[in-house]
């Protein structure tokens, strides 16, 4: 299949150029007019899908801390139940003593495993208490979860039904879109490029109105809209960089009216 090529620009007038700028601008008007109609929803569903995935990943954390502390309370009743072998074996052997010596010796084991057993139910009831609060919060970012869902669920079906309706209009503009840039220069169309994304509104090609820039407004001096409606040469508001137009641009002259 041959390769498409762009159609060559060289015996357009400047006319037609300016023409074809006006259309194009036209035509990114009403793209930008369905973009408004969808507003910020594209934004808010993806800002909402983000807010998704931070909670299921916050909750699988405090899940993982859950787990990791009730294993922690399980070492610790291992030690707890090790520690009174201990301290009952200690007591049987205090019975069995020959002398003082190895009775104090076996009371200082005693102490030792006993406050051993009193760190470990203290350190079970902090983890208990952490388990709590992990759970609460899980809890509270389930609830959160479960609001940010159904909004994401309105939002994306809102949103849908909108593309839906003005998918076919917008891919109808894109083609007119492509038809206007195969027959524009691109030198040319990077500028109107480079000044639309620069411009409030996206405003790139605008007419004169009442004798002032249908952008920024300033006034145009009598000669400069002569100049701009002879057509001859591609013209900008010295204010705001736009390219200018006369408000009869799409009317083809005659060669009688020329």
């Amino acid at each position: 299949m041959a390769d498409r090529r762009k159609t060559d620009t060289s015996d357009i007038t400047i006319e037609e150029k300016l023409r074809a700028l006006y259309n194009l601008q036209e035509i990114h008007s009403a793209i930008d007019r369905i973009n408004i109609l969808r507003g910020e929803l594209p934004l808010e569903v993806q800002d909402l899908e983000d807010s998704i995935m931070g909670l299921n990943t916050r909750i699988a954390h405090f899940q993982d801390d859950v787990k990791d502390l009730e294993k922690e309370i399980a070492k610790k009743k291992n030690d707890m139940a090790v520690a009174r072998e201990a301290v009952a074996k200690y007591q049987a052997q205090q019975n069995n003593v020959r002398n003082n010596r190895e009775y104090e010796a076996l009371s200082k084991e005693i102490e030792n495993q006993s406050l051993e057993i009193e760190l470990c139910e203290k350190r079970i009831k902090e983890y208990g208490a952490e388990i709590v609060e992990k759970n609460e919060a899980i809890e509270q970012a389930g609830v959160t979860l479960g609001e940010y869902e159904s909004d994401l669920k309105n939002k994306q079906q809102e949103l849908e039904e909108i593309i839906a309706d003005t998918a076919k209009e917008e891919e109808q503009l894109m083609a007119k879109v492509k038809d206007l840039e195969d027959v524009m220069e691109p030198r040319l169309l990077n500028a109107y490029e480079h000044i639309r994304q620069n411009a409030r509104n996206g405003l790139a090609v605008v007419m004169v109105q009442r004798d002032a820039c249908g952008g920024c407004f300033s006034k145009i001096p009598p000669q400069r809209q002569l100049d701009i409606r002879s057509r001859k040469k591609i013209i900008v508001c010295e204010y705001c960089g736009r390219i200018l137009v006369d408000p009869e641009i799409n009317q083809v002259s005659t060669p009688e009216e020329a």
